[in-house]
């Protein structure tokens, strides 16, 4: 049977050794959420549970139940589900470590391998990992996970998880449970366990930061078109190295030239780990963002992952490509990665592609609650962690418009900042998109103005007033906010409800009566951005439909939404120059 998902889910730390375990699980609702009490983790247990149960007791991983993909597409609330899946290893596969991995199950998971408890997580956006090697046997194995989802709590991160029944405005569909790829990884005892590439444009060279479990010295070799460009050297300390690697050969990845080159991580004793990176170097200044020293505007999308098969699980990596793809082709050069955390994949294509992103997270934890930070920050770090290396991220944005969050003059944001810009020092960073900026890199404000006239005067009062800032929602909650001359930018706009074949779903504003005032209208907002002379980006909402909300420019299934006449005009609209690049 064929592996939904196959190919390798962390495309920047590749081992040669590793096992996909995608495909068919047994399968057990637990809406009682008793399942721990009564020890599904026994296989006897499970298999009595299965036999009694009404619902199905197969699933497809790595979708959740709630999709069709997955074979079930169950959509009401689900407070807990069990997964078991049994694997075969050889003598070789126990031979050094036996890494367990988990894209992402949403939203507390507990794993046990023939029976004995491996460990837990708490988050439903990050990648996780259990070291299993002292519990499995040569032979046949059972791995047993529960996870527990409750996106009603209010405290959990959950982005555009509905918590009603019914999807509704711009919350969509829940994901429950696995929703990405399962696998194992088998290492030598000694191994190198985590690697951050940061790259330096004006020198010339990386930085590695490895951490290892043993070993005495990490080697590094870098190529370009295959050819060796640099070699590097260092000892490991208390499980842990930094060093530098200078290139022989500087190639920048840059905007639809995404140059890149290959590395091998070496730790003695012979482990092997197979990476890339790209050289290129991401900050602000007088007129915005910048890329590689020279200011570039952000002609970036609202992307929110969803697709109707999979929910939050792409059903190809080529459908993950094609979202870059359909982006590009009308002129944007980057994305929002909006309210979670997309899987690395995408980051891999938009790496390859030479597409921005701006690393996000879900909301839903309470800000007005101190207790909400320890919901939100140890996963947020996690996610941080994992992606920082890809040189498609240009800058993390934790939260999303945080208008309710002013109570406690959002000690979460200024925490959260704090953290973000301590574990990376060398990218943006926006405290909340669109909402009461308290500490920000970029200052980005929301507006779906309908009408470019309105929109132009309101921005040209930023002009006549150096302490203005445009603000358009919201205002009593956002009058905290100080302006301080950040670049500033519109992170989300337009946003125009078109749906004239289906009847319901909403967007924002009037609808267009017809395709041409459609385009009308989008060339006239994008261009009042574009040409201002203070504004650095825009990002429209959105790429595509999801479900009810139908302000997409394509459909929900990535089908074209208008005739060619549309795209042709917005495309023309997006890739005029910026008055910043002038």
């Amino acid at each position: 049977m064929s592996i939904p998902r196959p190919e390798h889910p962390r495309p920047q730390f590749v081992r040669d050794s590793w096992l996909n375990l995608n495909g068919q699980w047994d399968f057990l609702f637990d809406f009682g959420n008793s399942g721990v009490e009564r020890e599904f983790r026994k296989d006897e247990n499970f298999d009595a549970a299965m036999k009694a149960s009404v619902m199905p007791t197969a699933i497809t991983v790595p979708f959740c139940p709630e999709s069709r993909l997955s074979g079930i597409g169950y959509t009401d609330f689900i407070p807990a589900v069990w997964y078991r899946r049994r694997f075969t290893l050889g003598a070789s596969d126990i031979g050094g470590r036996v890494i367990l991995h988990f894209g992402a199950v949403d939203y507390h998971s507990a794993v046990w391998i023939n029976g004995e408890k491996a460990g837990e997580h708490t988050g439903g956006y990050s990648s996780f990992e259990l070291d299993i090697t002292s519990l499995v046997r040569e032979g046949e194995n059972t791995v047993t996970v529960w996870a527990e989802d409750d996106t009603r709590s209010g405290a959990q991160p959950k982005g555009k998880q509905s918590d009603l029944y019914y999807s509704h405005a711009c919350s969509y569909t829940r994901t429950t449970g696995i929703w990405q790829t399962v696998w194992l990884e088998f290492t030598p005892k000694e191994a190198i366990k985590y690697a951050r590439i940061t790259p330096f444009v004006s020198d010339g060279k990386i930085l590695i930061d490895a951490e290892t479990t043993g070993g005495r010295t990490v080697s590094a070799e870098a190529f370009y078109e295959g050819r060796s460009v640099g070699k590097a050297c260092a000892p490991v300390m208390y499980g842990r190295t930094t060093f530098s690697l200078a290139l022989s050969e500087l190639h920048l990845w840059d905007l639809g030239s995404p140059l890149l080159y290959d590395l091998v991580l070496t730790l003695d004793g012979g482990d092997t780990v197979k990476s890339y990176f790209g050289m290129r170097s991401v900050g602000i200044g007088e007129k915005g963002f910048y890329l590689n020293g020279r200011p570039v505007f952000m002609r970036t999308v609202l992307d929110q992952g969803f697709n109707p098969e999979g929910i939050y699980t792409a059903p190809s990596d080529e459908f993950l490509r094609r979202d870059i793809e359909l982006s590009m082709d009308l002129g944007m050069n980057g994305a929002r990665l909006h309210q979670r955390v997309f899987e690395e994949r995408f980051l891999y294509w938009a790496d390859h592609l030479g597409y921005l992103c701006w690393g996000e997270y879900a909301n839903g934890s309470d800000m007005n609650d101190a207790r909400g930070i320890g919901y939100f920050l140890p996963e947020w770090m996690e996610v941080v962690r994992r992606d920082y290396s890809h040189p498609a991220i240009i800058g993390w944005c934790p939260y999303n418009e945080s208008y309710w969050a002013h109570d406690l003059d959002s000690i979460n944001q200024k925490v959260t900042y704090a953290v973000t810009k301590e574990m990376d020092p060398y990218r943006p960073v926006i405290d909340a998109s669109g909402g009461v900026h308290y500490v920000t890199d970029m200052f980005d404000m929301h507006d779906y103005d309908q009408n470019p006239s309105s929109l132009k005067a309101n921005l040209d009062k930023m002009l006549d007033d150096p302490g203005y800032v445009h603000n358009p929602i919201h205002q009593e909650q956002c009058r905290k906010n100080v302006y301080g001359g950040q670049p500033y930018w519109i992170s989300e706009y337009g946003g125009t409800f078109w749906n004239p074949d289906e009847p319901g779903g909403w967007g924002y504003g009037n609808a267009p009566k017809s395709e041409d005032e459609f385009a009308e209208r989008y060339a006239g907002l994008t261009t009042v951005l574009l040409r201002h002379p203070l504004v650095c980006g825009f990002c429209y909402t959105q790429l595509t439909d999801i479900e009810q909300e139908q302000n997409g420019l394509y459909k929900y299934d990535r089908s074209r939404k208008f005739g060619d006449k549309v795209y042709d005009a917005i495309r023309k609209a997006n890739t005029q120059k910026a008055k910043i690049e002038e």
